[in-house]
């Protein structure tokens, strides 16, 4: 699909990461736990979804971290954190950006594997909201 975490509309079964977003997003700001697993809906709102890596081989987690994807991601948040964007860093991978972006949100990953430590009741929508209102910008609306 293109944009990290999300699945096309017409996939019937949700991954368990994403089913552990909506279960954050639903504590955290009301927003009801969609049909679908399609987050594009929030790419209007400004956000962007974005792997450490960004291919894989199908149901293999992954696959493709040896291909040198982290030089091309490591310069898109480069480029991204020099227009003060806020960024949310889910797990180990994604926080290694960490310096690129002054605006962050740091956190577990949703992974099922790790959700339980953390992740639940971390508010990271919140916390996106609130350091946009804080910078002067609309807070986003997470809706589905």
């Amino acid at each position: 699909m293109g944009l990290a975490f999300s699945v096309n509309p017409h996939v019937s079964k949700i991954p368990l990461s994403l089913k552990n977003i909506f279960t954050e997003l639903k504590s955290d700001q009301g927003v009801p736990i969609p049909a679908t697993g399609d987050l594009s809906p929030w790419m209007n709102s400004g956000v962007l979804l974005l792997n450490r890596v960004l291919t894989t081989r199908v149901g293999e987690s992954n696959a493709h971290s040896r291909l040198g994807w982290q030089k091309i991601t490591d310069h898109i948040a480069r480029e991204l954190g020099k227009r003060d964007v806020v960024a949310i860093l889910w797990g180990q991978q994604a926080q290694e950006l960490s310096e690129f972006f002054p605006l962050r949100v740091e956190g577990v990953h949703p992974s099922p594997l790790s959700a339980y430590r953390g992740f639940f009741g971390s508010r990271p929508f919140s916390q996106v909201n609130e350091l946009l209102t804080s910078t002067g910008r609309a807070p986003i609306d997470w809706s589905l």
